[in-house]
């Protein structure tokens, strides 16, 4: 038993010896911490809903890149990539000047208290059977009369700058509302919609065309949107033909016909397990999550 002692003492005095080594922490390093971690937080939750979350992939590879040049020693490709830095940089500026000024509007205008203690609820969400059958059977119906639909499910990829171009519905899926909004000659019939989880999150939103050269002539404006969002994003699209009443289902630039309610029931589960559950931002002091049912 002593022996056992002498050794855990011995331990401690090790264990102490190697935190007299650190640093002293004080109060305002802690403050610190705390408040880059905020300003990093937000700065990635930004870039995950814009443009710039693909971008950053992107970078990534750029940096393996320059970090396995300069380990095998490749000195022309560390030259032009030292070269090209300062014009990429000032590149990226211009590029995402819009997102930019957008995000500094947004920190201007909202209360920073109140956004790091309460409850957001994060991008993306999985939808359960009954929005599926929702969305399966509003999409059946608009295609037996030739109602032109445009139904653009997120996954993992934000569509908060595509919601942005249309006017917010925030409403739990439903038939009846998916018919209503493609209803000819009423005011939100023009443009897309966009479904996060359970709910219709906008409607009349702009999506972008496709450049692909390869596409038919025979398929109309909507397709042609739904190959250019499939393409920017992994969101899946459902298109109802209001020349023909076809039903399609978009997918990473491939489009496919879709036959009858079974085959559309079977893709959007196939859909919706490939889509990431995200989390809920830590509550400090109020609220509770909400489960949708």
């Amino acid at each position: 038993m002593a022996d056992l002692f002498h050794a855990l003492g011995s331990i401690l005095e090790s264990v102490q010896s190697w935190l007299s080594l650190l640093p002293r922490i004080t109060f305002n390093n802690l403050v610190e911490i705390v408040i880059m971690t905020v300003i990093v937080y937000e700065i990635l939750l930004w870039i995950k809903n814009t443009r710039a979350w693909n971008l950053l992939k992107g970078l990534a590879v750029i940096l393996v890149l320059g970090l396995l040049s300069a380990v095998l020693h490749l000195d022309t490709i560390l030259w032009l990539l030292e070269k090209t830095a300062t014009i990429a940089v000032t590149a990226l500026i211009i590029i995402f000047q819009p997102e930019l000024r957008r995000a500094l509007e947004q920190l201007g205008s909202k209360n920073i208290i109140t956004g790091i203690f309460s409850m957001d609820e994060l991008d993306t969400q999985q939808f359960t059977e009954r929005t599926a059958h929702e969305i399966v059977k509003a999409t059946f119906e608009m295609a037996k009369v030739k109602t032109g639909a445009l139904i653009v499910i997120e996954r993992n990829s934000s569509l908060k700058e595509v919601e942005r171009t249309g006017i917010e519905i925030n409403g739990i899926v439903s038939m009846q509302l998916l018919i209503n909004i493609f209803e000819h000659n009423t005011p939100l019939h023009d443009g897309a919609v966009v479904i996060r989880g359970n709910r219709i999150t906008a409607a009349t939103c702009y999506l972008p065309l496709s450049d692909n050269m390869m596409i038919s002539k025979s398929l109309g404006t909507r397709h042609r949107a739904a190959l250019g969002i499939s393409e920017t994003t992994d969101s899946a699209t459902i298109v109802v033909s209001e020349e023909t009443g076809l039903v399609s289902l978009v997918e990473d630039g491939l489009l496919h016909r879709i036959n009858d309610a079974e085959e559309l029931r079977n893709a959007l589960s196939s859909a919706n397990a490939q889509g990431e559950t995200k989390t809920n931002r830590f509550k400090i002091w109020k609220g509770r999550k909400k489960h949708e049912r």
